[in-house]
């Protein structure tokens, strides 16, 4: 038999989290793609993989959609510190990801807040191509969308505000700007419309996943982004499609505080697979 595995969403934004076993857990690209298949896998966004680690609470792997491994997901790291908070009966965690080692404590309710730590603002950080300032990046591919800034949050961001998000070319565009040369990485593309100093409507195409409901870095990113062009202040509630996300960027060190909801929808084990590559 396969791992033992939890379905899990943040927002909307759902993942298979593979729990840590005996053997560790792999999978190849193909593989990843055969278990996020909504139609003949369990289907998700990002596919989690838990291991044992001994710096912290648990190593956290994570999988695009599309098979690619990436270095963080904000939202996967607020339901994986949900799962390891119920289970160890402790209010706060540590979580080491490929991006770096983050803290989650216990909010109210089933809601949890992910010290995301600070974002990375030079060109080198995104990376981009080469040198400009991320707070207004030399890129437009349509009139609705003023020049976009750039954030890392461990991955690439680049956002564009827009005067209604309902109304951008979210989907067209998004897949244009993830390939864009620009980006040698590629990039998760964020469109925020400001609604209010603190109040920010998002739509996010994620890299390797495609226009999602939620993205918890993407909404960090936004938020830093806004404040940096003088558009909000420091906190902000961020709308997604799959609800609401309260993202803090604190003066004192430079962190940013993410707090939202999660959801545990079902568990199973998965099935022994083939090789596929």
């Amino acid at each position: 038999m396969g791992h033992a595995f939890v379905k899990m969403n943040g927002l909307g934004n759902d993942f298979v989290v593979a729990l840590a076993g005996p053997e560790p857990f792999a999978p190849s690209p193909g593989q990843v793609r055969a278990i996020a298949d909504r139609a003949r896998g369990v289907g998700c966004d990002q596919l989690i993989a838990l291991a044992p680690s001994s710096g912290a609470d648990a190593l956290m792997r994570i999988w695009n959609a599309d098979g690619g491994e990436v270095e963080r997901c904000g939202n996967a790291e607020r339901c994986v510190a949900w799962l390891i908070m119920q289970a160890t009966g402790r209010d706060e965690v540590r979580i080491q990801t490929a991006a770096r080692l983050l803290e989650a404590r216990r909010a109210s309710g089933d809601a949890v807040t992910v010290d995301m730590g600070a974002p990375g603002l030079d060109w080198r950080d995104i990376p981009l191509a080469w040198e400009m300032d991320t707070r207004e990046i030399r890129l437009r591919l349509d009139p609705r969308m003023t020049a976009p800034g750039c954030v890392s949050m461990g991955n690439p961001h680049v956002v564009f505000f827009v005067p209604d998000v309902g109304a951008a070319p979210v989907s067209e565009a998004g897949a244009a700007i993830e390939n864009h040369w620009l980006f040698p990485e590629r990039v998760n593309v964020g469109f925020a419309q400001i609604l209010a100093p603190d109040r920010i409507r998002l739509k996010v195409w994620e890299r390797g996943a495609g226009l999602t409901r939620a993205c918890g870095t993407g909404a960090c990113a936004a938020l830093v982004a806004a404040h940096r062009r003088g558009l909000t202040g420091r906190a902000a509630t961020l709308e997604l499609d799959g609800g609401e996300l309260l993202i803090e960027w604190r003066q004192d060190d430079d962190h940013i505080l993410m707090t939202g909801p999660t959801a545990v929808e079902f568990t199973g084990r998965l099935p022994a697979m083939e090789a596929v590559a």
